[in-house]
C-alpha cells in the first residue's frame, strides 16, 4: 500500500452516490506533505519522458501541478471552466461533463499558453469518466501539441475512463486505483499495481 492509499484509508469519507471525499488532504484543505509526495511520485513514474508545459482543469488540480511544475521547471497552465470579464476570445474550447457536480462545463485555454509541438503532461485530482481529462486533450490536440502523458490522484477503477484512455494508447499513471468502495461499510478495496522503485532519477526519497 503507498502514501496515498494510505491517506486515503485514513482521511477519507465515502459518501452515497460512489462519491469519496477527501477535501481534509487534497480539493480543499491542502496537505502539502502529500503533494509534494504525488508530485515526486509523478516525476519518478514518468522518468525519461520530455515534458515541456504541465496541464490541468482548474481547481483541484491546481496544486499537484504546481509541485510537478517546479520539479521539472516548466510552465504549469490551467484549463478554465468560467468567463471573466477578462477573458479573451482568443482560446481553445472544449467541454466536459462533471461526474461530481451533474453538469456539462465548458473549458477553455487561452492561445498564448499552450504551443503546436509542446509536449504537455496532463494532471488532475481524480479520474472517473474522463471527461475531464479527454477534454484536456482535445484542447492539446487543437493547439498541435502531443500529450505527453497523463497522471492522476485517483483513479475510480470501476468506472470506465482509465480503461477508455488506456485503450486509446496514452501512457496513463494514476497513483491510487479504487477498486470498489463500500458506503455502509465505510470500506475501500484498491486495485493492485506494481511495485515501484526509485531508481536512478536524481531525486531524492521523502
Amino acid at each position: 500500500m503507498n502514501f496515498l492509499e494510505e491517506k486515503i484509508l485514513t482521511a477519507g469519507v465515502i459518501k452515497d452516490g460512489n462519491i469519496l471525499k477527501v477535501d481534509s488532504f487534497l480539493n480543499h484543505q491542502i496537505d502539502i506533505d502529500i503533494i509534494r509526495q504525488m508530485a515526486y511520485e509523478i516525476k519518478r513514474r514518468f522518468r525519461g519522458v520530455s515534458v515541456d508545459k504541465v496541464l490541468t482543469i482548474e481547481a483541484s488540480g491546481i496544486a499537484i501541478a504546481t509541485l510537478l511544475g517546479d520539479l521539472y521547471d516548466v510552465p504549469v497552465v490551467f484549463a478554465k471552466k468560467s468567463e471573466t470579464a477578462n477573458s479573451t476570445d482568443d482560446k481553445y474550447v472544449s467541454s466536459a461533463y462533471s461526474f461530481t457536480h451533474k453538469r456539462l462545463n465548458n473549458v477553455f485555454v487561452s492561445r498564448p499558453y499552450l504551443s503546436a509541438g509542446e509536449r504537455v503532461l496532463i494532471v488532475d485530482d481524480f479520474l472517473a469518466d474522463g471527461e475531464a481529462v479527454h477534454a484536456l486533450i482535445d484542447v492539446v490536440g487543437q493547439a498541435g501539441g502531443e500529450v505527453a502523458g497523463i497522471a492522476i490522484a485517483i483513479e475510480k477503477g470501476q468506472q470506465k475512463g482509465g480503461a477508455m484512455l488506456r485503450a486509446e494508447g496514452y501512457r496513463l499513471e494514476s497513483l491510487a486505483i479504487i477498486e470498489s468502495m463500500d458506503w455502509e461499510n465505510q470500506t475501500i478495496r484498491f486495485r493492485s499495481q506494481p511495485e515501484r522503485h526509485l531508481a536512478d532519477t536524481g531525486i531524492k526519497p521523502l
